[in-house]
């Protein structure tokens, strides 16, 4: 660490899965988003919580994604992280950007926590299917409003053969 200033620790459960971004070079970049509580409580006693938007770069020679593979939305995790700015040009200006750059990270659950979580998540998944698929019934030719009209771009629609 060059700055220690510049470096800090963000405690906070994940908002939703990371995604995984590969850049040309092998490299690849993952974006994740922490939920940090906030220390205090408003004026109606709630604690309120902040999305903390975080990117982690992940050099070609590490084989799949290192560390960050292993988290999922839900766990608790510390991110050791350093700020950056982005400068950039857009529409004829300059464009500041603010970076939240993930150093280091740590696991604050055990293993079978958060493979517990994951399995919920999976059966609910499941469940939510299952679910949808039943109360979908399947659409028969005879059921379409559109059984007497063409298909886009004039390709007719075949028609039951006439048996008289």
């Amino acid at each position: 660490m060059s700055n220690p200033l510049n470096h800090g620790h963000i405690t906070g459960r994940l908002a939703k899965d990371p995604k995984v971004f590969n850049n040309d070079d092998g490299s690849k970049k993952v974006l994740f988003t922490i939920m940090v509580d906030r220390n205090y409580k408003n004026g109606a006693g709630e604690r309120e919580a902040d999305a903390v938007p975080v990117e982690a770069f992940v050099s070609a020679r590490i084989e799949g994604v290192g560390p960050y593979g292993n988290i999922h939305r839900g766990d608790l995790v510390q991110v050791a992280y350093a700020l950056r700015m982005d400068r950039y040009m857009k529409n004829g200006g300059t464009v500041y950007d603010l970076k939240v750059k993930s150093e280091d990270i740590a696991f604050l659950e055990s293993r079978s926590v958060t493979q517990t979580r994951l399995s919920n998540r999976a059966k609910a998944a499941e469940a939510q299917t299952k679910a949808s698929e039943a109360e979908a019934p399947a659409a028969t030719v005879e059921e379409s409003p559109v059984a007497d009209e063409q298909l886009p771009f004039g390709t007719p629609k075949p028609q039951p053969a006439d048996v008289s």
